[in-house]
């Protein structure tokens, strides 16, 4: 009955816009419609989906097509007030621009010769410090989010958004552990995302938290056939 109720909603909004004059303006009108039917998030999910293969298999189309993702977060994200995470989006946007590069950097090895931007644990000296960012974020977001938005959930948002800042940082750095950061951020908001009914999203974080734990293990097999393929015995 529910459903019933909300399509019957869109069709009377869409009805009603029809004799607005706002439908000359269509771009407008159609951005707005596709809010009325979530088909905005729908997208959002499916590129989603495609930005998530490709940063399984370490692809560095995952940084492009996370500039247009993000783009659609920001916008589903801000209408649903979750507001930490429409901004994590628009750092996001700099973040892709960032890790594209950084991945196409090359490093020369030791024949001189240029090489990419090889999978690595993080190092044992950044831990520490990565913690201290992540506990110093939350507390920052929740605060804000707390005293000048009307977020439902200020703790948790503010809590996804601080891991994401972290591990995108982490992914940019082809760090290994950046998938267990994943893990933790997608399991959250996973949840969130049901409480608040944004299902296709929540859809598309639970497939995130799985892809994620696999995409820990594939990372950390390739690379170890990295290293093989780059040692001594190997060369020549």
């Amino acid at each position: 009955m529910q459903k019933l109720k909300k399509y019957a909603a869109i069709i009377t909004f869409f009805l009603k816009q029809w004799d607005n004059s706002e439908v000359s303006n269509f771009p407008i009108f159609a951005f707005k419609f596709l809010i009325k039917l979530n088909a905005l998030e729908i997208i959002g999910a499916c590129i989603g989906l495609l930005y998530l293969y490709l940063e399984y298999k370490a692809n560095v189309w995952l940084w492009p097509v996370g500039i247009v993702m993000s783009l659609f977060y920001v916008v589903i994200f801000f209408h649903g007030k979750f507001y930490a995470d429409a901004a994590v989006y628009l750092y996001y946007i700099g973040a892709n621009v960032y890790g594209l590069v950084a991945w196409l950097r090359s490093k020369d090895n030791q024949k001189g010769e240029s090489v990419p931007l090889r999978i690595v644990h993080t190092p044992k000296r950044q831990i520490l410090p990565l913690a201290l960012v992540s506990a110093a974020l939350w507390l920052a977001i929740f605060l804000v989010l707390r005293r000048f938005t009307d977020s439902p959930v200020p703790w948790g948002d503010a809590f996804t958004t601080a891991l994401s800042v972290v591990a995108m940082w982490m992914l940019a750095q082809k760090q290994l552990e950046q998938w267990l950061l994943w893990v933790v951020v997608n399991a959250v908001s996973l949840c969130l995302y049901v409480w608040k009914g944004l299902y296709p999203t929540a859809v598309l974080f639970a497939v995130y938290t799985a892809v994620a734990v696999m995409g820990y293990f594939n990372w950390k097999k390739e690379m170890g056939e990295t290293a093989t393929d780059a040692s001594p015995d190997n060369a020549g």
